[in-house]
């Protein structure tokens, strides 16, 4: 189980490496393929991943990525607005088929999925995108690896406290606040490596560190927030696509979460600079 989980880690690892560096077209169609995958595995929670909802939800992934190819960001807001008013119809007019809590699902799925995961290749494409599209990982996975040792350490030196035991009674208080330094030294380090081979107008030491630290905070939420929906639904996992890790919401329930986050954060910390 460990081979074969720290394998397709590597693959994984490996091909969104792949399709980041490469930017533009590529970075898109990647991040817009990780969406549909995503969006379709919340559906079937849902029951609706073959249903008329479904497929307004996946055309209306498709348009909102489309518009951010050709650069039409301005008109986001005006197709989130027109997905709610079309999944609003299909309600009304095959009632009473759906149920109010599918049409929710739809469009938290959109919103959830779709447009937050959309962050990624908005960072990328930005301005420096290359050099901080590597906080939004740092945060996210390299908060939950250091958020694991520190509580395998403390465990078994001082004993830990646990979090959220009715949720998630393997994480620990010591586990948290381990995370969230660790991802704020790692922010630190790149800011620090990267500030020897490109100028910027900030201090990237200390603005990659906030960032970091910040966006792993808001990654526990993430991590514990998926793991709420699958027990509310009484599934083990999202999916089966990745071998020894579930499916796509499974390992990038926290990106999905902090990837708007950074953004943001790296829009206002760095002076514009996104």
């Amino acid at each position: 189980m460990f081979k074969q989980r720290l394998l397709s880690g590597i693959v994984l690892v490996v091909i969104a490496a792949a399709g980041l560096y490469m930017g533009g077209f590529v970075t898109l169609a990647m991040i817009a393929i990780v969406a549909l995958i995503g969006y379709n595995e919340l559906l079937k929670i849902f029951d609706i991943d073959k249903s008329s909802l479904a497929v307004l939800g996946y055309t209306g992934t498709i348009l909102y990525y489309g518009s951010l190819f050709f650069g039409l960001e301005t008109w986001s807001t005006a197709i989130i607005i027109l997905f709610m008013i079309f999944i609003l119809g299909c309600y009304v007019i095959r009632f009473p088929k759906y149920h109010m809590n599918q049409v929710f699902g739809c469009f938290f799925g959109f919103v959830y999925v779709s447009i937050m995961l959309s962050y990624v290749y908005q960072l990328r494409v930005a301005q420096n995108g290359g050099e901080f599209i590597l906080l939004i990982f740092l945060a996210a996975w390299g908060n939950d690896t250091l958020a694991y040792c520190v509580g395998k350490l403390t465990g078994k030196t001082i004993g830990n406290h646990k979090m959220t035991p009715s949720l998630s009674p393997k994480k620990s208080i010591e586990g948290l606040i381990g995370g969230i330094v660790g991802a704020a030294i790692l922010g630190a380090i790149y800011g620090g490596y990267l500030k020897t081979i490109v100028r910027f107008s900030f201090n990237p030491i200390i603005v990659f560190a906030m960032i970091c630290g910040i966006g792993a905070a808001i990654s526990v939420i993430g991590d514990l927030a998926a793991s709420a929906i699958k027990r509310d639904s009484n599934i083990k996992d999202y999916g089966t696509l990745i071998p020894g890790h579930g499916g796509i919401l499974d390992r990038f329930d926290s990106i999905i979460l902090i990837a708007p986050v950074i953004y943001y954060l790296t829009l206002m910390l760095s002076g514009g600079a996104v």
